[in-house]
């Protein structure tokens, strides 16, 4: 027989696992503001071996328009500007032969645009996701009640999962409404 708590449980993982996800989606989302999360997703050549950058410099945001980068070798200056070049982060470095300096252009309004519409389909993405653990979940109990599962338990177990589904949609809603806000401020 279904055990429901395990199963509530489940879902739960499963939901708070899409909000996690979003988080981490629009963390990589350029605000304006110098985020060094941007930078997470590239990779140097380092003696052969592709590594991410933070393993090979200190990256900083000093100020909200500068991220600074400070290799701790001097060889590789030149692997990191080319893997920032060829990255679809956007922003050329400048090398003064101690630190290498991304300045942060500010966005403009057809970009701050672009960047909210990509938001909105990370956020759809995760509230998809929500929706189909709610749907499986439901189907789970509605084969539970064949296998023996009390009706009166199945319902109360829906009644839960329409509830948990709703605090995580309402969870992405205000992330989305955060990061829009983040976006569109000047």
């Amino acid at each position: 027989m279904i055990d429901v708590k395990e199963t509530l449980g489940l879902a739960e993982e499963k939901m708070e696992e899409a909000v996690l996800y979003l988080e981490e989606a629009l963390a990589h989302i350029r605000a304006g503001k110098a985020n060094v999360k941007i930078l997470d997703g590239i990779r140097v050549d380092s003696y052969g071996s592709l590594v991410p950058l933070n393993q090979v410099a200190a990256v900083i945001a000093p100020d909200p328009r500068t991220i600074t980068i400070k290799p701790w070798d001097k060889n590789m200056f030149r692997p990191i500007e080319k893997a920032i070049m060829d990255s679809n982060v956007g922003i050329t470095p400048e090398n003064n032969g101690e630190i290498i300096r991304l300045g942060i252009p500010p966005l403009t309004e057809e970009r701050r645009k672009q960047l909210a519409k990509q938001c909105g389909k990370e956020g759809e993405q995760a509230k998809v996701s929500i929706r189909n653990t709610r749907r499986d979940i439901i189907e789970k109990l509605k084969k539970g009640v064949k296998d023996g599962l009390s009706e009166d338990l199945e319902k109360d177990a829906e009644g839960d999962m329409q509830k948990m589904h709703d605090k995580y949609i309402k969870k992405v809603d205000e992330l989305l409404a955060a990061k829009e806000k983040e976006i569109m401020t000047v």
